[in-house]
């Protein structure tokens, strides 16, 4: 899902302003750490009593008292709701395997009854102000992310997919999926213009996490690089041990642990897919004075 700014410190933001130390690291070998899975009753998006819900075959939008204002039939499985003012957009998983894999339709409705205003494609998606919202796909040739307003039209359009930080601006941490990947952190802005910030090592690093002032934290390879609001950036740690080679990592992931963050590798054993050595880093933030 995509990651907003929390506050309004619009001054700030500057990779430069934090600094890191690695305070705990722990090895285990066992089962990938997945993320729990979702439950049927836990919002996929929520702005005051309004909750969005989505279970296979339905969209539903329930207010604070559990009253179900509506229920929008589709044939796929809902993933992740964006609203903006009086639309959300929800994409979905196909249930059939299709050329696209699990991708299925994104779904632009009206917040008010549930009507379908329009029959969007794309994997990720973020809420803009204006009632507009990005919507991006990679594969086949395709790197892309538009931009769509209130009725699903078409308004911009950018060479650039990833992991969307929305806030002063738009910001994308791009996962291309090549080796050697030519993905950077990079913003958009209008008539498709993309401003290229620093390079990553990582052609898919996993969701970002987002501080208070704006910046970026990004696990890239075997690193926790932070991004500025102005894309300045700098290596925040270095996780010893990480193998070289990200082909061979079944996964990645960088989590809030209360104010401490967690950088998770796990890797596949190449005798033994289904086991991996997972390791764990704890990194205490500091800001600089």
């Amino acid at each position: 899902m995509p990651r907003g700014e929390t506050s309004g410190e619009a001054a700030g933001g500057s990779a430069a302003a934090w600094s890191a130390d690695v305070v705990d690291h722990r090895r285990t070998v066992g089962r990938p750490p997945y993320e729990p899975a979702r439950s049927a009753q836990e919002p996929l998006a929520r702005r005051g009593d309004v909750r969005i819900l989505g279970t296979v075959g339905a969209i539903s939008c329930v207010d604070s008292t559990g009253r179900t204002r509506w229920t929008h039939r589709c044939a796929t499985r809902p993933n992740a709701a964006h609203l903006s003012g009086d639309r959300v957009l929800v994409t979905t998983d196909s249930l059939e395997y299709t050329p696209w894999g699990n991708l299925g339709p994104a779904l632009l409705l009206d917040l008010a009854d549930g009507r379908l205003v329009a029959e969007l494609r794309g994997e990720r998606a973020a809420a803009r102000g204006g009632e507009r919202f990005v919507l991006g796909l990679e594969g086949y040739d395709v790197f892309d992310t538009w931009e769509y307003d209130r009725d699903g039209n078409r308004t911009d359009a950018w060479r650039s997919y990833g992991h969307y930080v929305v806030g002063t601006g738009l910001r994308v941490v791009e996962a291309d999926r090549q080796v050697p990947t030519n993905g950077r952190v990079v913003r958009l802005l209008p008539g498709g213009v993309v401003e290229r910030g620093p390079r990553l090592t990582d052609p898919l690093p996993p969701e970002p996490l987002v501080l208070r002032d704006g910046t970026i934290l990004v696990l890239d390879g075997g690193a926790v690089r932070a991004v500025g609001r102005r894309l300045d950036s700098i290596v925040l740690a270095e996780l010893d041990g990480v193998a070289g080679d990200v082909r061979a990592r079944s996964m990645r992931a960088l989590r809030w642990d209360g104010d401490r963050v967690m950088a998770v590798v796990a890797e596949q054993h190449a005798d033994e897919p289904s086991r991996c050595t997972v390791d764990t880093w704890t990194l205490a933030l500091r800001r600089r004075a």
